[in-house]
C-alpha cells in the first residue's frame, strides 16, 4: 500500500514540474502500468486476504486487486489514447493547452482515489474516496471549453453527492448497530462479515437500502441515472471511458460488499429481490430510451446504464455461479465499452459531432472507427465469441432457475438493445459519399488506435478462451464474499 502511494505521489509531483504534453502523458501511463505491475506482483506472491498501512483500515483481498486490475489497465490505455486525442481537441480548439497540466493531474489522482477505494477495509474510507473519485472526475468532465460540459459537471456532482448523503446515514445505522452488539462500534468490513449473523436482520436491511442510494447513484442505477448519460456524452473520450469502465464500478464495488453483509442475514430474500428490482428498472428505462438515441455517446452512455442493471440482476440472483459470472461480466463491459468510448472520440474529431446527422460517409473518412465500432457492438450485445456472451448466458440461465417470467422478461430486454444498437448503426454507417461534400479526413494517431485494437482483441479472445488464472482468482472472490 506504501509503494502505491509513493509511486502516485511521486508521478505527481513530476507532472506538476513537466512542461511538454509528451512527458505529462508518458507519466500518465506510467503510473497504471506500475499499479498493474505491484497488482499482479501482490496477486502472486502475497498472502491474500491480509491488512495493510499496519492497521485495519485498507484490506487487499481478492476483489480488490481484481478491480484495481481493471481499472490500471483501462486507465494505461486511456492515458495512452489521450495524447492523440487531446492534441486533436486543442486543434480544434475544444481545449486550451494552459489546462493539459491540470487533466493529467486530475487523471492520476482519479485513478490513485479508485485504487484506495477498493483497497479500503473501511467503509467510511471507502465512502470518503468514492467520494473523492466525484471530485477528480468532475474536472475531467469540466475540462473542455463547452458551456454544456459545466452543465453536465454540475448535475453529476449535485446527484451523486447528495445520493451519498444517504449512504453516509446507512453506515451510521451499521455503526450503531455493531456497537450495540460488540460494545465498541465498526465500520471494517472484514470485522462486519464475521458477525453478520448477529445484527438485527430489520435495522440491517434499512441500513443497506440507505447505502444503496448513494452506490447505485455512482453506478448509474435508475432512478439515480440522470447525470451518466449527459456526463458520458459531454466528456472526452477518455475521460467517458474511465467513467463507464471504472467510476461506474467503484459504485457497484460498494454494493457488493454492502450486499455480502446483509446476505448472512433473514432479510436475504427481499434484498436479493430489491437489487433485481432495481436492476431491471434500470434495464428497461435505459433500453427505452436508447430507441430513440441520435447520440452516440449518449446510446453507449445509455447502455452503460442497462449494463449496470444486469449486474445488479446478477448480484441479485445470488447463487456463487450467478456472482462469479456477474464479477466477470464487470470485467468484459469494461474492455467492450471502452473500446466503443475510444472509438466514438476519433468519429467525433472527424465531424465535430458525435450526432448521428453530423456524421457521414464513415467507411471512407474513418474505416478502423466504423470496424471498431461493428465489432464492438457486436461484442456489447453478447454476440458469440465475444467475452460478455458466456456471462449473459450463464446469468440467464441462473435466472431461469428463480423465475421463467424474469428469464422472459431479461430476453425482451436484450432482443430490444440489441434492435437499438443495429438500428443506429446501420443509419450512422450507412451514409454515402456525395452526403459529404468537402469533408477532410482526421489523420487518428497510432496511439489512438493501438487501444482499440487491444482492448477488441481481448474481449473476444476471452470468449474463446478462458485463463485458469482468471478462473481461480473469481473462484477466490466468491469465496471470501460469502454469497449464496
Amino acid at each position: 500500500m506504501v509503494i502505491y502511494a509513493f509511486v502516485g505521489v511521486s508521478v505527481l509531483l513530476l507532472t506538476v514540474v513537466s512542461k511538454s504534453h509528451r512527458t505529462m502523458n508518458i507519466l500518465s501511463i506510467i503510473l497504471p502500468a506500475s499499479y498493474l505491475a505491484l497488482t499482479l506482483f501482490t496477486l502472486v506472491y502475497a498472502a491474500i486476504p491480509t491488512y495493510s498501512l499496519g492497521g485495519n483500515y485498507f484490506l487487499v483481498d481478492h476483489l480488490s486487486l481484481y478491480e484495481i486490475l481493471i481499472s490500471a489497465f483501462l486507465f494505461m490505455l486511456a492515458a495512452l489514447y489521450s495524447r492523440g486525442y487531446i492534441e486533436g481537441s486543442i486543434e480544434i480548439h475544444e481545449m486550451d493547452r494552459s489546462s493539459l497540466k491540470l487533466f493529467y493531474v486530475a487523471f492520476n489522482l482519479l485513478l490513485m482515489a479508485i485504487t484506495y477505494a477498493f483497497f479500503a477495509d473501511n467503509l467510511a474510507l471507502f465512502w470518503i474516496f468514492a467520494e473523492l473519485t466525484t471530485a477528480f472526475s468532475a474536472v475531467l468532465i469540466v475540462i473542455l471549453n463547452a458551456p454544456k460540459n459545466i452543465g453536465a459537471t454540475l448535475k453529476y456532482v449535485f446527484i451523486t453527492s447528495t445520493c451519498m448523503l444517504f449512504s453516509f446515514i446507512g453506515l451510521i445505522l451499521i455503526f450503531t448497530l455493531t456497537e450495540n452488539n460488540l460494545g465498541a462500534g465498526t465500520l471494517n468490513w472484514s470485522s462486519l462479515m464475521s458477525i453478520a449473523s448477529t445484527l438485527s436482520p430489520a435495522i440491517m436491511f434499512a441500513a443497506f437500502i440507505f447505502t444503496f442510494v448513494g452506490f447505485a447513484a455512482k453506478s448509474g442505477i435508475v432512478p439515480f441515472h440522470a447525470w451518466l448519460p449527459s456526463a458520458h456524452s459531454k466528456a472526452p473520450a477518455p475521460v467517458s471511458a474511465i467513467l463507464s469502465g471504472c467510476v461506474t464500478s467503484v459504485g457497484i464495488y460498494g454494493i457488493i460488499r454492502i450486499y455480502a453483509i446483509a446476505s448472512q442475514t433473514s432479510e436475504l430474500p427481499k434484498i436479493s429481490w430489491f437489487l433485481i428490482g432495481f436492476g431491471l428498472m434500470s434495464m428497461v428505462i435505459a433500453t427505452l430510451t436508447m430507441l430513440n438515441q441520435v447520440n452516440l455517446k449518449k446510446l453507449i452512455g445509455y447502455s452503460t446504464v442497462e449494463n449496470m442493471g444486469f449486474l445488479l440482476v446478477g448480484l441479485g440472483i445470488g447463487t456463487p455461479l450467478a456472482l462469479f459470472w456477474m464479477l466477470f461480466y464487470t470485467l468484459a463491459h469494461a474492455f467492450t465499452k471502452a473500446s466503443l468510448f475510444f472509438s466514438a472520440g476519433i468519429l467525433h474529431h472527424q465531424y465535430k459531432s458525435v450526432r448521428m446527422e453530423h456524421i457521414r460517409n464513415v467507411f471512407k473518412f474513418q474505416p478502423f472507427a466504423a470496424w471498431s465500432l461493428i465489432l464492438g457492438t457486436m461484442a456489447i450485445i453478447g454476440m458469440p465469441l465475444s467475452a460478455i456472451f458466456l456471462p449473459k448466458l450463464s446469468i440467464l440461465l441462473e435466472s431461469a432457475k428463480l423465475s421463467p417470467f424474469l428469464l422472459f422478461g431479461l430476453l425482451i430486454i436484450f432482443l430490444f438493445v440489441a434492435g437499438a444498437f443495429g438500428i443506429f448503426m446501420i443509419k450512422l454507417l450507412s451514409k454515402k459519399e456525395e452526403d459529404a461534400p468537402g469533408v477532410k479526413r482526421y489523420e487518428a494517431s497510432l496511439g489512438m488506435k493501438i487501444p482499440i485494437v487491444i482492448l477488441l482483441v481481448t474481449v473476444f479472445a476471452l470468449g474463446v478462451f478462458f485463463p485458469q488464472q482468471l478462473n481461480n482468482l473469481l473462484n477466490s472472490i466468491v469465496s471470501e464474499l460469502k454469497i449464496g
